[in-house]
């Protein structure tokens, strides 16, 4: 026998990678992937819908595995909301970005509902109501991508990797992407001795800004400058400086849109005291800041320096706004030992979410309102579950559109006190 084959049977059975099956498919998943069964081993595939019949070639598993995956090669069966993908390099062996180019707006949007209301019903063990409504500002779902991480292959041309791999797929346009991206010329240009190039199709400059981030800089000390954005509020209009690479929404209604939502389902009024967590530069805080004048004061906390730099320039006119560079959990249990309260809060946290005691800990500020902002919605659940083991409960539910032809959903929770 040989050394591989002993290998792949010590590693769990031998390699079902090539194989292909006929099946039923099933739900949808989080993660981009329906549900399959083939003679009950569990399949998690992609480039399908729920319904369908398809060919499904195995692309990760081995025999004992608890699940595989594959790519759906050939649709027997098609259901409706099928299309044809706009895009040829959405398709199985090539670019991994997009998960529903194969399906309607309206489907992927279905598709995306059902995922958060099975991941509450899971997770936290709440029946949920909520469909997931359109950003303005994409053309059919496509040319919405402000910022676009290219990876570059060893020869040194930019494209964009293939599904769970580091192969770097050759496109020459990638239709979610903004105009401005493309028109950049990054796809056209040669990048030697580059990992990667971030395209920023900012409001300020006019011209996208192009950041290549040389190969060995994994902690990305690359900053690229800074750029401006704009955000709006009904006819309020913010400007921000933002890190080129720092975070800001990528698709160019989806600040708006959150900043709008944010604001209107906090009800802040003057006099209250507002803590605004994972603030980045600013987007809420400065808003907030001035809902809250004269009286009321704006707590900004954000782990990245550079961004808390950029959130102070943003806010520098606002007296009744401080920032906190520190890690939200140790900035919360600093201020409970304080004894501080707080009127409002909103959190924005990266993809894993807020944690148990970040909940904990803000629950102890008692705020008598808590918008969350999450682009994960089985990490939101997680912490609407916590925030009701100390007295919270979700009382509204909102779902966005921000990333179409992906399996990525942001979700608006606000939580409130239980009476009593």
């Amino acid at each position: 026998m040989s050394a591989r084959r002993t290998r792949e049977r010590a590693a769990g059975g031998e390699s079902l990678v090539g194989q292909e099956w006929t099946v039923e498919v099933g739900p949808v998943a989080h993660g981009g992937h329906c549900v399959a069964r083939h003679e009950g081993q569990v399949v998690f595939v992609r480039h399908t819908l729920p319904g369908e019949r398809v060919v499904a070639r195995v692309t990760e598993g081995r025999v004992g595995d608890s699940f595989v995956r594959a790519d759906a090669v050939e649709v027997l069966e098609p259901a409706r909301g099928r299309v044809e993908r706009p895009c040829p390099y959405a398709v199985p062996g090539q670019c991994g970005g997009c998960d529903f180019q194969h399906a309607d707006l309206e489907t992927q949007r279905a598709l995306k509902a059902h995922v958060v209301r099975e991941q509450f019903a899971r997770i936290a063990g709440m029946d949920v109501s909520v469909e997931v409504q359109p950003v303005p500002g994409d053309h059919d779902g496509l040319r919405w991508r402000t910022r676009v991480e290219f990876a570059v292959d060893a020869s040194g041309r930019a494209g964009l990797r293939g599904h769970r791999s580091r192969h770097v797929v050759p496109v020459t346009d990638c239709l979610i992407a903004t105009h401005g991206v493309i028109d950049s010329g990054v796809l056209d240009t040669e990048w030697p001795d580059v990992e990667s190039v971030d395209v920023v199709d900012a409001a300020h400059p006019d011209e996208p800004v192009l950041v290549a981030v040389p190969a060995g800089d994994p902690d990305g000390r690359t900053s690229g400058g800074l750029v401006g954005e704009r955000a709006h509020d009904g006819d309020w209009e913010g400007e921000y400086v933002v890190a080129a690479r720092g975070f800001w929404q990528v698709h160019p209604g989806a600040s708006s849109t959150f900043l709008s939502r944010v604001v209107a389902l906090l009800g802040a009024q003057p006099g209250d005291r507002v803590l605004d967590l994972y603030a980045g530069s600013g987007l809420f805080t400065m808003r907030l800041g001035e809902l809250v004048a004269p009286d009321g004061f704006v707590l900004g906390v954000e782990g990245d320096a550079r961004a808390v730099d950029n959130g102070i320039s943003n806010t520098e006119h606002l007296e009744n706004v401080e920032w906190r560079t520190n890690r939200v959990d140790r900035e919360l249990r600093s201020l409970v030992s304080q004894g501080i309260s707080a009127d409002l809060a909103v959190l924005d946290p990266p993809r894993t979410g807020a944690g148990k005691d970040v909940m904990a800990q803000l629950a102890r500020l008692a705020p008598r309102r808590v918008a969350y902002v999450a682009c994960d919605p089985s990490a939101l659940a997680r912490d609407v579950r916590a925030a009701a083991d100390h007295g919270y409960a979700l009382v509204s539910l909102e779902a966005w559109d921000a990333f179409p032809m992906t399996h990525h959903v942001e979700c608006i929770a606000v939580l409130e006190p239980v009476a009593g």
